[in-house]
């Protein structure tokens, strides 16, 4: 029975070997997990992880096998967002706010935190109903329900059924999405790709340094190579408003980011809303006739430029196949797909960003939309690996 746990673990995305299983058995066999479940997942994580970036992949496996509870979506930004402003005053509080039922089960408060996560527009404190802190509701933190959903915070009576929210080692996963200290770091890899010039070697090479140290003995070995000149050029274009706005802070840490780089010769940035069309916007307010057209890109930006998009591609068949689908301006006699494959022709090295990136998968009408522009770019998730394979499509020789 317990082998279900190595098969929740590749679930979650662990690359477990079997020999890394048996060691693990072998382990509890000799009672190195001392009778407690805390030593059970210190165990598991100190022989089946291999990598700091799988600790939150663990995590939410191991409360999924062992508290009986499926790890579903994170909850909404919004909600977290004011759940982390602590505690309120409790001692002016009505005393029937801490009125509940306490013979609710597991699985009726489970199925009540998901309908108010759905249904919760603001937030809330002090109360018995919604998530919120410091009240008498099942969901929330600093409250008092011996049947709730502790969600963030600190524990208060120590009979939550679930912490949900905690997730330590999030940040150390590659497929998070990206946030401007990692967008700046992956951007370094661009450097490797700038033009060496026909110059002494006066630029430390501390990769080289290290290993002709090492092969030295120890003894220090300078090693030098020819510095580079930046040469990429980018041409950066961001999907803004409707279904995107929930990625607005994202976007602006990848502008900054890019910006805030030496890594390019030269940046041009442009904007769209939805599908891309005959003409692209100078600012991301997407303004009626503060635009800039498509054909004057063609003709005043060279073919060497990278070109970078971002956007979740979600928009309805016609926004992208009616030749009048684009419904905040012209067309000019073409629809986004056919203005897509032009922009795709003249721009060989571009790469599309997806920070809700479906995969193919084409059960809605919108996710047709998103696999056709697939198949014209090379789309990757937004994530830190997704940015990492789509810089190195997009610097490839060919």
């Amino acid at each position: 029975m317990f082998t279900d746990f190595l098969y929740v673990c590749r679930e979650k995305g662990l690359k477990i070997s079997m020999t890394e299983w048996i060691t693990y058995m072998e382990a509890l066999d000799k009672g190195l997990a001392y009778s407690s479940l805390e030593g059970l997942y210190n165990l598991g994580r100190m022989i089946l992880v291999k990598t700091e970036s799988d600790f939150d992949k663990f995590d939410i496996a191991f409360i999924e096998y062992f508290k009986d509870i499926h790890y579903g979506e994170e909850l909404p930004a919004d909600i977290m967002k004011f759940l982390d402003k602590g505690e309120m005053d409790r001692d002016n509080l009505n005393a029937d706010v801490y009125k509940f039922d306490t013979e609710r089960d597991m699985q009726e408060t489970k199925r009540m935190f998901r309908e108010r996560i759905t249904e919760q527009k603001e937030e809330h404190n002090g109360g018995n109903y919604w998530i919120g802190t410091s009240g008498g509701s099942a969901f929330g933190h600093h409250g008092r329900n011996p049947g709730g959903l502790r969600v963030s915070g600190q524990t208060g009576m120590r009979s939550a059924f679930q912490v949900m929210g905690e997730r330590k080692y999030a940040d150390f996963r590659h497929d998070k999405t990206l946030d401007i200290r990692q967008f700046q770091v992956a951007f370094r890899r661009l450097r490797q790709f700038s033009t060496k010039l026909d110059v002494p070697r006066t630029e430390l090479d501390l990769d080289k340094t290290i290993d002709s140290t090492c092969n030295n003995g120890g003894y220090l070995k300078l090693e030098f190579d020819k510095p580079r000149k930046n040469s990429v050029k980018l041409l950066l274009l961001f999907d803004c408003g409707g279904t995107m706005l929930p990625f607005s802070e994202l976007c602006n840490d990848l502008f900054q980011a890019v910006h805030k780089a030496n890594h390019f010769k030269d940046v041009k940035t442009y904007y769209f809303h939805n599908c891309i069309y005959s003409k692209v916007y100078k600012d991301a307010e997407c303004e009626m006739g503060n635009w800039v057209d498509l054909d004057y890109i063609f003709k005043h930006t060279d073919k060497d430029y990278k070109v970078i998009i971002v956007g979740d591609a979600q928009m309805a068949p016609e926004e992208l196949f009616d030749l009048n689908g684009n419904y905040r301006g012209p067309n000019d006699g073409r629809s986004g797909y056919e203005w897509n494959k032009l922009f795709r022709n003249k721009f060989k090295k571009a790469i599309w960003l997806n920070p809700r990136f479906h995969g193919g998968l084409t059960s809605l009408s919108w996710m047709e939309s998103e696999a056709t522009l697939a198949e014209i770019y090379d789309m990757f998730p937004l994530t830190v690996d997704g940015l990492k394979a789509g810089i190195k499509k997009l610097m490839a020789p060919r």
